[in-house]
């Protein structure tokens, strides 16, 4: 289990004191109202900086980084990932678990055959589509419980059932 979940990406300066304009991942993204201490990851090492957030409107998140007082301090911030330590995280709902849990679990059909390991998860449209890399190239299946009727994050797998994963998935060779 990874101990920092991305919630958002920095996308610009957003006018001339500083503050950043972010696009947000997380499910609630009220909750960056309440986070007043993000990180920021450099090769493995998680920095913290503090938050302040200004105001959430259209879907994005504006917000005061650290000591930013100019476009150009928040500049310095463009295209960074930020994150929240997992204790400070909004727990997952019943039935549901973080992304950051599945990337890396490997899929295997209920015969033990493996599909192969999750590399990406899209989150275009109603349901989420899972990103598969496998010996044959990349397959992509819709992520609906007919065809993944469990996910053990804990022990790295996904369990799929092999027809129905048949009828829904894609392999780009």
């Amino acid at each position: 289990m990874r101990n920092y979940l991305m919630i958002g990406t920095v996308l610009k300066p957003q006018g001339i004191r500083g503050e950043c304009k972010i696009k947000p991942y997380a499910a609630r993204v009220e909750l960056f109202s309440e986070w007043e201490t993000l990180y920021l990851e450099d090769h493995g090492i998680y920095t913290p900086v503090s938050s302040r957030v200004t105001r959430i409107h259209d879907g994005f998140v504006y917000s005061f980084l650290g000591e930013c007082a100019s476009a150009d301090d928040a500049e310095a911030f463009r295209g960074r990932e930020l994150y929240i330590d997992r204790a400070h995280a909004a727990p997952a709902e019943d039935g549901s678990v973080y992304i950051a849990d599945l990337i890396g679990c490997v899929a295997e059909d209920e015969n033990g055959q493996i599909i192969g390991t999750l590399t990406d998860v899209y989150q275009h449209g109603p349901v989420d589509t899972w990103v598969f890399n496998t010996p044959d190239g990349t397959l992509m299946a819709p992520a609906l419980l007919a065809v993944f009727p469990r996910v053990d994050p804990e022990a790295g797998r996904i369990y799929a059932v092999a027809e129905k994963l048949r009828e829904v998935s894609v392999l780009d060779h």
